[in-house]
């Protein structure tokens, strides 16, 4: 159950779980809703983070509500969860809370302010990644629905909505500035490559889905395109040599995390060293009683924790880097061998490898800017140990161990090597061994492998050997430092593990050091509390699969089978009523004798014919002259006719 404020008469308030309203029964007090216990806390963490800042120092409420925690699970400061804190209490709180958030000279606070920033801003590869992308895709969410809601109607705005794909496609690639005029240049020459402006009409015409996914697909073969003329020498002089960067700052980065973590570990060594000195030596506990050096080593320990992660993370980054600059370069290699200049390609040839050349792109820039993001961390961690050098400048650290025997943990391992538990000394208990247990390096060892029995009696985070024996206790699993500490801690674990919980209340930065969440749910992080379940049970798994056939049998559905009897019974009305019914027809004299008829008309063509033909023959020309007609000297008019005409034959 969360832990929560809650009023108390008088103005005070408690920590407790957050009840149902109901009816307060004799000797029993009321309690507050979950949101009035909510705003009461928020109250408490102003009022502390204010009288913080009045007095110059700033602070998170993050860092607040986290102290306030710490201070009310300290036993040493007789508060109770389960009971009322009076007014009086409350200031008293408030007072302790400020009091340890201004005493910067503590390693406790130094450690609890990691944590938090660890927890705040730490996230693992794939969530960082998710959340670049996420916010890359947000800021190109304006231009993409510029573009896919424009409906362009003349030619020139065909032409603006076409520079503006070549401006989204440059921005998605991140390859050069959208100022420079001559990456614009080359990113329109590949785009028209793939994607003419004649296209556009189809482009125009597709669904809004259609052309989101259309624009990635132009982004990254406009992106491929440009990446191999880059390594053919023909342009993408503006792109960056991402190989060769961080071929050169992986190696960098490593370097100065080994450097950070060998620093943490001879800290540690030596500050272990110091401790068990101190419980040997009455006088060398006098001596560095006031040197706070269990809150040192805790730090240091807690420092140590986080830059193994990260280097974890730049080996990661390493070893995927490699294996990308290989497909790189076969990819390129293939695509030269493909195109060998020719004129004309197959696309389906081509288009795949710029896909794959976009894509191993991308990945590259996701390296460089996880790579970014460890630089980061580790620079920014690094201020939360620096109060080391303020307590133990090295002079000082060269002085008190004079005369102290410094062994370092893989030393203490070693010593231990040949030591194991004999099983049949315990009768109920179970011990794991690597020739035994299957995945025995996967077990999930409690107390971040340090000693179980060290910490609650000594006070001490020595490296646990599991080669010694893991012991299984109620399903969870603890090393040892040595073969003595774990027949001690078999006869009764669970008194040590309460003498662990113990010793992390009095320090509560080993609640996230030794990843105690299941003992202190409410006490966790948010971060942490959401994922608390996935580490409770250390079980070994393994990859598995089985097959089965879909249907052995063949089917026997019937498809006519009704399980609803009103569908049977309305079934059965209507054959009933099928039986009394009689089809009949009949014909009508305006509709007698008609069908449909259809009629396929032929578009009129131009065509001429010959009907008849022209001809001649020649006859004679009639040459009939008549004389006399005019008179003479007679009275009497004598005309003379004279036919000359030829005969036809002689025509």
């Amino acid at each position: 159950m969360a832990t929560v404020w809650r009023l108390a008469p008088g103005g005070g308030a408690a920590l407790a779980g957050c009840r149902r309203p109901g009816r307060a029964g004799p000797g029993r007090r009321g309690s507050m809703s979950c949101d009035q216990a909510e705003s009461v806390i928020k109250k408490i963490i102003r009022e502390i983070g204010q009288e913080c800042a009045a007095q110059g120092q700033t602070v998170s409420e993050t860092l607040v509500a986290f102290l306030v925690k710490a201070v009310v699970l300290d036993p040493r400061n007789d508060f109770s969860v389960d009971q009322i804190l009076t007014k009086k209490e409350v200031q008293n709180l408030t007072q302790l809370c400020v009091t340890r958030l201004l005493d910067t000279t503590n390693p406790s606070l130094s450690t609890i302010k990691m944590q938090v920033y660890f927890d705040m801003n730490y996230a693992n590869r794939a969530e960082l990644l998710s959340e670049q992308h996420r916010v890359l895709e947000g800021r190109l969410a304006p231009v993409v629905r510029d573009i896919t809601d424009s409906c362009p109607r003349v030619q020139e705005e065909v032409e603006n909505v076409y520079r503006k794909i070549v401006s989204y496609v440059l921005l998605r690639s991140g390859l050069g500035s959208p100022t420079d005029i001559e990456v614009v240049r080359e990113v329109t020459a590949a785009l028209q490559s793939v994607f003419p402006q004649t296209e556009m009409i189809t482009f125009i015409s597709l669904s809004k889905k259609n052309k989101e996914q259309q624009l990635k697909n132009l982004a990254m073969l406009v992106t491929g395109i440009r990446l191999y003329n880059k390594e053919c020498r023909k342009g993408g002089s503006s792109i960056d040599d991402l190989p060769a960067i961080l071929n050169e700052a992986i190696p960098s980065a490593t370097r100065a995390v080994d450097e950070s973590l060998n620093t943490c570990h001879k800290l540690a060594h030596q500050y272990t060293a110091l401790l068990e000195s101190m419980q040997e030596d009455q006088h060398r506990y006098t001596q560095l009683s006031s040197f706070k050096l269990k809150e040192a080593l805790f730090n240091v320990r807690q420092y140590e924790a986080f830059l193994c992660i990260l280097l974890s993370d730049a080996i990661t980054s390493a070893q995927e880097v490699e294996k990308m600059n290989v497909q790189f370069v076969a990819t390129v290699e293939q695509l030269k061998n493909t195109v060998q200049n020719k004129v004309s390609i197959d696309t389906k040839e081509v288009f795949p490898l710029f896909v794959a050349l976009s894509n191993l792109w991308t990945s590259f820039q996701d390296q460089i800017l996880l790579l970014s993001f460890l630089t980061d961390m580790t620079n920014n961690l690094q201020q939360f140990s620096e109060i080391q050098s303020q307590l133990f400048p090295e002079e000082v650290l060269t002085s008190l161990l004079e005369g102290v025997t410094v062994k370092s943990d893989e030393e203490r391992i070693r010593e231990t090597m040949g030591t194991r538990v004999n099983v049949s000394d315990f009768k109920n208990q179970e011990w794991l061994f690597p020739e035994t247990t299957d995945n025995f390096d996967q077990l999930l060892i409690q107390y971040h492998g340090f000693c179980a029995h060290a910490i609650g009696v000594r006070g001490l985070t020595l490296p646990g050997n599991p080669a010694i024996g893991i012991l299984k206790h109620k399903e969870r699993c603890y090393v040892f430092s040595c073969k003595e500490a774990a027949y001690i801690f078999a006869q009764d674990p669970d008194k040590f593990i309460q003498l662990n919980i113990e010793k992390a209340k009095e320090h509560a930065e080993l609640i996230q050091l030794l990843e105690l969440r299941h003992q202190f749910e409410y006490f966790a992080p948010y971060a942490q509390a959401r994922n608390a379940d996935k580490c409770l049970k250390p079980t070994t798994k393994c990859d598995s699969s089985t097959q089965t056939d879909t249907h052995i049998l063949p089917p026997t559905i019937v498809t006519s089978y009704e399980w609803n009897e009103w569908e049977l019974r309305r079934k059965a009305i209507k054959l009933a009523n099928l039986r009394r019914k009689l089809t009949r027809a009949m014909q009508t004299d305006l509709s007698h004798m008609r069908r449909e008829n259809s009629t396929q008309v032929y578009l009129p063509k131009d065509v001429s014919t010959q009907t008849k033909r022209d001809n001649s023959s020649n006859v004679p020309r009639p040459q009939i002259f008549l004389e006399g007609l005019q008179g003479g000297s007679s009275p009497t008019t004598h005309m003379v006719k004279v036919d000359l005409t030829r005969a036809v034959a002689e025509t």
